[in-house]
Formats: structure tokens, C-alpha cells, sequence
């Protein structure tokens, strides 16, 4: 079986700063693999050298079979497979939400208008504000717009959705209607590659748990273990700090 994600041997640089230390680990079709770990452990570099918003140093990514380190891939055929949710929502302010989850369908994948419109209030409805399609990004509260933001993504069909800390610019009552959204593509078998800090999402929706620290994988495997019973004790100290911050 194809991975949905593979990667070899991950370096990256920022000038002498090396920031992923050569990363192995790949995602399976239909997983949810959530990646976790402290600020500047090269969590959301990982994610962006996923479709290259960052080129790798050195290794290899392949997506769905595809090496996109490959210097002859067509790269922008194979993120038209992969969907990205930033924790900015990117949305375009002088659009409405159905105008923003329009935009790329017509001018990527070439859709119609009315093919386009379909699609994009689908998705609007799928994660609940379809109500608010001719609203302006600076109409809805932030996990409005990331909803606008996870709908937009949908639209193109991606075979792959990306997650870059998508609840961390919300206010916190916000934030459970976005990992509602995330958990029902969960369930309908989107495979997907989450950066989080949530620990109770990742607990009750990974299939496997990815601890980062310092540009290495510390330790991974399922939730249980590596947020219930951790070997190391890097893991340990982290989730000591995250889930009893006032200890």
C-alpha cells in the first residue's frame, strides 16, 4: 500500500540553524497523526516541507507515492491534493466566504462558476456556516473564518489535509467548533497531518502521536501511550508542563 506521507531523512537549515535533524516517519491513508511538542521544535517547518512551502535541506517527501523533493515534480499538481489549514486564516477580506472558497476551485482547478458555487456551499454547510456566505472575513469571529478557511480547502478535494496549529489565534470558546469540524473529517476517513497543542483532541482522534523536541522525533505511537504512559522523559516534562501548566 502507498503511504499518503513519507519521509526520508528530513534535514532543514535556516542558515547554520538546523531546524529538522533528519525525520523519518510516514502516515498511512485514512490516519490521523497528530504532532506535538514545544514551541520551536520544528513542528510547523515539518508540516510546510510536507508540500514545500519550505524546501528541505536534504531528504525526501513523498505525497501519495509522489516525490515532491524530486526536482522534476510537478509541484503544483501535487498540492492540489494536499490541503493546508494555517493558524492565520489567510481568507481574502475583500471576499465573502463563498467568494473565498470559490476563488481557487475556478482558478486552479478550472471549475465553472456554478460547479464552483456548488461546491463551495457544500463545504460552507459541511462545517456549519453556511448561514454566513455572503459575510466578509472581518464579519465573522475567528473560528468562523477558520471554518471558511477548512471549507476552502475542501473544495479542491484534497486527498491530504495539513493542519498547522488551527485552533492556537482562537479565543478559547471558539475552539472546540473548529475541532468539532476536524473531528468529523476524522470520522469520514480524510487522512490528515495535525499540528496541535491540543492535547485532548489528539488524545481521543490520533491514530498516532508524534512527539518533536529540539528537531527530532522523541518518541511516537498511538495516543495511550505516547500522552498516557511516556517512555521519555523529554515527553514526560513536556505534558507535565502542558496539561497542569499551574502546577
Amino acid at each position: 500500500m502507498t503511504h499518503a506521507v513519507q519521509i526520508a531523512d528530513l534535514h532543514k537549515y535556516f542558515g547554520d540553524n538546523e531546524v529538522l535533524k533528519g525525520i523519518d516517519f510516514t502516515v498511512e491513508p485514512g490516519q490521523v497523526v497528530c504532532v506535538i511538542g514545544p514551541s520551536g521544535s520544528g513542528k510547523s517547518t515539518l508540516l510546510r516541507c510536507v508540500n514545500l512551502l519550505e524546501t528541505p535541506t536534504k531528504g525526501k517527501v513523498f505525497v501519495n507515492g509522489s516525490e515532491l523533493t524530486d526536482p522534476d515534480a510537478d509541484i503544483d499538481a501535487a498540492r492540489r491534493k494536499v490541503g493546508m489549514v494555517f493558524q492565520q486564516f489567510n481568507l481574502f477580506p475583500h471576499l465573502t466566504a463563498l467568494q473565498n472558497v470559490m476563488i481557487a476551485q475556478r482558478r486552479v482547478l478550472g471549475r465553472s462558476k456554478t460547479e464552483a458555487e456548488t461546491i463551495a456551499r457544500d463545504n460552507l454547510d459541511k462545517v456549519g456556516v453556511g448561514a454566513k456566505s455572503d459575510a466578509y472575513p472581518g464579519q465573522l469571529s475567528g473560528g468562523q473564518q477558520q471554518r471558511v478557511a477548512i471549507a476552502r480547502a475542501l473544495a479542491m478535494n484534497p486527498e491530504l489535509m495539513l493542519f498547522d496549529e488551527p485552533t492556537s489565534a482562537l479565543d478559547p470558546e471558539l475552539v472546540g467548533d473548529v475541532l468539532a469540524v476536524m473531528r468529523k473529517l476524522a470520522e469520514e476517513g480524510m487522512t490528515m497531518l495535525v499540528v496541535t497543542h491540543e492535547m485532548g483532541f489528539a488524545r481521543e482522534v490520533a491514530d498516532r502521536v508524534v512527539f518533536m523536541d529540539g528537531g527530532v522525533i522523541v518518541e511516537e505511537g498511538p495516543p495511550a501511550q505516547v500522552i498516557g504512559a511516556p517512555k521519555h522523559e523529554r515527553t514526560r516534562s513536556f505534558l507535565r508542563r502542558v496539561l497542569h501548566p499551574e502546577e
